[in-house]
């Protein structure tokens, strides 16, 4: 009788993610890029399928126990064939919007969990000798962070093509035993979540334990406390569960999804955080939100006294696990005034709330949350999933996640990547999102937003960038002033 081995089932937290699903709202990861030139079909797919023993994560699908009694697991697919994970689709005019839209809708799809939950597309017909890339990775799979670490696995900071390594092949271990009892599986899954039980009680005493040591606050220093001061749990529990108030977009998720993009020179970005007095994250949300609030302001909303609440992804990986998939990430919540039209007080309000959020370790409670909402019977987390994500609740406004990327240039098969601009999903009513990657000097943003909770996307893309001129100009920075710093290499 086999059993399986435990790095072969999914966390609790990247189930949770498959559960979320459903149709109208896929739950992927995605990377949406530019290359020069033209990047043959055949050689692409067999480059990628040499790649694959790297990373053996990519031959296997998801599988589900007989009624849900025990967490996802993670088995080779024996029916593998490249050809179902690389494709091409061919742009009629060639234009940037005709390629927004042929990705929007590749991006509006479920993935088939008979095979593994990835797909590369490439996009012919680009204006200019270009060709397009789809990247999708089920985020069961991996975050945004594992995510980057599979585009330098595929790509590499060599302009020469490689030569095409021999192909190994794979292999699979024994099937799973169909033999095996159905009393035993019910067995396992019972010690599964008593091991979830266990761990998230483990976590909960050690931050009562943490915040019992903390001498305790006079009623007079808890109502003179300056904003970021450290906060009892019940504070911020009340502070990660407090509703926000719904924008135009904030309605339930029902699909397709429309995609946009912006780009800013990051030596701009960092220009500003320099003379602000803050980080890149910061410059990020300040013009983020001052784009929202040009859009809300187009549709009407009063701001006065109105907070846009923005949850940031937290990374836990330590230094040197860039490349472990699945997901290691907490979630932050950071209230920011709408209200707000003077950039440098914008910003300040920013840097404010994001303080506020690191010093009170909310992202902490997220984490333990999620470890509390393991320990629910996973058939009970399959059932309740779906209906879950149409429920009319607004605990955010939208997620805004920035990832670091390689600040020189990647090249796939010697096609030099000239643009990637990050995808992440929206559900619930979280209408859209939004994402952040810096690549080779330039800061990619990426909108997704559900066609009916936000028709109008593409100006968004508008606002990001005026709003961005804006705070440059508040700021006292010219772009003449701006020295160009070439790409570099790693040696």
């Amino acid at each position: 009788m086999s059993v399986r081995p435990e790095n072969d089932c999914l966390s609790s937290g990247d189930a949770l993610f498959l559960y979320f699903e459903r149709e109208g709202q896929p739950v992927n990861v995605a990377a949406v890029s530019v290359f020069e030139g033209v990047i043959p079909l055949d050689l692409c797919a067999e480059y990628i399928e040499s790649k694959l023993p790297l990373i053996p994560r990519y031959r296997q699908r998801v599988v589900a126990p007989a009624y849900n009694i025990d967490l996802p697991s993670w088995e080779y697919d024996r029916k593998f064939d490249i050809r179902h994970h690389v494709r091409e689709v061919a742009l009629r005019r060639g234009t940037e919007a005709e390629f927004k839209t042929v990705a929007a809708k590749l991006l509006s799809t479920t993935m088939d969990r008979e095979h593994p939950l990835w797909d590369f597309s490439l996009v012919r017909g680009l204006k200019s000798d270009r060709t397009g890339v789809v990247l999708r990775m089920h985020h069961c799979l991996v975050d945004g962070i594992s995510g980057v670490g599979l585009l330098n696995v595929l790509m590499d900071a060599n302009p020469a093509a490689p030569p095409l390594p021999k192909r190994k092949r794979i292999q699979a271990p024994p099937a799973p035993d169909p033999g095996i009892l159905p009393g035993f599986g019910l067995i396992t899954a019972s010690v599964s979540a008593a091991q979830r039980l266990l761990t998230a009680s483990l976590e909960l005493l050690d931050m009562g334990s943490s915040a019992a040591k903390k001498p305790p606050q006079t009623e007079k220093a808890q109502t003179e406390a300056m904003p970021g001061t450290e906060v009892g749990a019940l504070d911020k529990l009340k502070h990660l569960l407090e509703f926000s108030v719904r924008l135009p977009f904030n309605v339930v998720c029902t699909g397709p999804q429309k995609f946009g993009w912006a780009e800013i020179p990051l030596a701009e970005i960092k220009a500003v955080k320099q003379a602000c007095g803050a980080t890149v994250n910061d410059v990020v949300l300040t013009i983020v939100t001052a784009a929202i609030r040009r859009y809300a302001e187009l549709h009407g909303v009063r701001l006065k006294g109105r907070r846009l609440r923005i949850i940031i992804p937290v990374n836990l990986r330590a230094e040197g696990e860039v490349a472990e998939l699945g997901n290691r990430i907490s979630f932050m919540p950071v209230n920011i005034p709408l209200d707000i039209r003077d950039p440098r007080k914008l910003i300040a309000a920013v840097r404010e709330a994001t303080e506020r959020g690191k010093n009170t370790h909310v992202a902490e409670l997220v984490g333990l949350v999620g470890a509390l909402l393991g320990t629910i019977p996973t058939a009970l987390q399959a059932l309740l999933g779906p209906l879950a994500s149409r429920l009319p609740l607004s605990l955010c406004n939208l997620i805004c996640t920035n990832v670091p990327g390689p600040q020189y240039p990647l090249y796939l098969l010697g096609h030099k990547q000239l643009a990637c601009y990050p995808y992440v999903p929206i559900g619930g009513e979280m209408g859209m999102n939004c994402a952040i990657l810096t690549y080779n000097g330039t800061a990619y943003f990426g909108f997704t937003g559900d066609a009916h909770a936000i028709p109008d996307l593409k100006r968004l893309e508008t606002f990001l960038t005026q709003s961005f001129a804006e705070l440059r100009k508040a700021a006292g920075i010219a772009l003449a002033d701006l020295a160009k710093t070439p790409a570099t290499r790693p040696t």
